[in-house]
């Protein structure tokens, strides 16, 4: 029926079993992954659910490929790119070629930037074998609870995930993956969304994510997509204003 298929796309529900908790007073979603939460917490003893803070959810020893370990108040003070990968997934290895190098781009331009790996690999040795290609910092594969956490927290469905945050911890864009193959020289960084942007292969993925707008312009005509983009940006902005001042996502 209708009223379904609003409810599938305002939740954005791409597969099922889906079980998603919402506050019945505001109307907000609490928590994304509910089938995660009644798994890791059986008893209901974290019961209501809520989003916490991400330096709360990731708090505790964090890991470098050459077996240092540093707290995870290292984060503080620095953008975050939270990436949910695992080795046996052909799109994860492809994309962490080319986070290597941007992680390095960043970096080197002086950007304060970390990045997390929070793993989905099936063991620990295929982890340790992932984890020595990457320059960054993971979250231990034997910490399975705080794993978990980051993936409720995030409302993680599928990978590669990367979840861009700024220095305080709040989210900038879930598109990480997109922004990153979009931006090879990484000039947009921290990839703050835009309201409009021309539809490629690499981010059609966001048709799937909500509401769209698609309009199909001349594309022989340079001109014409100027004047098109230019129609339809303070369109874009204002609706995104509209439901940033509602505190959801557009």
């Amino acid at each position: 029926s209708l009223l379904q298929l609003k409810l599938w796309n305002k939740y954005r529900v791409s597969n099922i079993p889906s079980l998603i908790f919402i506050d019945a007073s505001s109307g907000k979603v609490v928590c994304r992954n509910g089938l995660l939460v009644i798994r890791d917490d059986p008893e209901g003893l974290e019961f209501p659910w809520g989003p916490k803070p991400f330096s709360e959810v990731v708090a505790g020893p964090l890991l470098r490929s050459n077996g240092q370990t540093l707290d995870s108040s290292a984060l503080e003070g620095s953008h975050v790119g939270v990436y949910f990968s695992a080795h046996w997934c052909p799109p994860c290895r492809s994309l962490t070629r080319v986070l290597v190098e941007s992680y390095r781009k960043i970096k080197e331009a002086g950007q304060k930037f970390e990045i997390l790996f929070v793993s989905a690999d099936r063991s620990e040795d295929s982890f340790k074998q992932y984890f020595s290609e990457m320059p960054w910092v993971a979250v231990p594969y034997a910490d399975e609870a705080r794993r978990s956490r980051l993936n409720r927290l995030y409302g993680i469905q599928g990978i590669p995930t990367l979840i861009v945050l700024d220095a305080k911890g709040e989210v900038i864009t879930r598109q990480g993956r997109v922004e990153v193959l979009n931006d090879v020289e990484c000039r947009e960084f921290p990839w703050h969304p835009k309201p409009v942007l021309e539809l490629t292969d690499s981010n059609a993925v966001q048709l799937n994510e909500g509401p769209c707008l698609v309009l199909f312009v001349d594309s022989e005509d340079d001109g014409e997509s100027e004047a098109a983009k230019q129609l339809i940006q303070p369109i874009a902005e204002k609706i995104i204003a509209k439901y940033k001042a509602k505190e959801e996502e557009a």
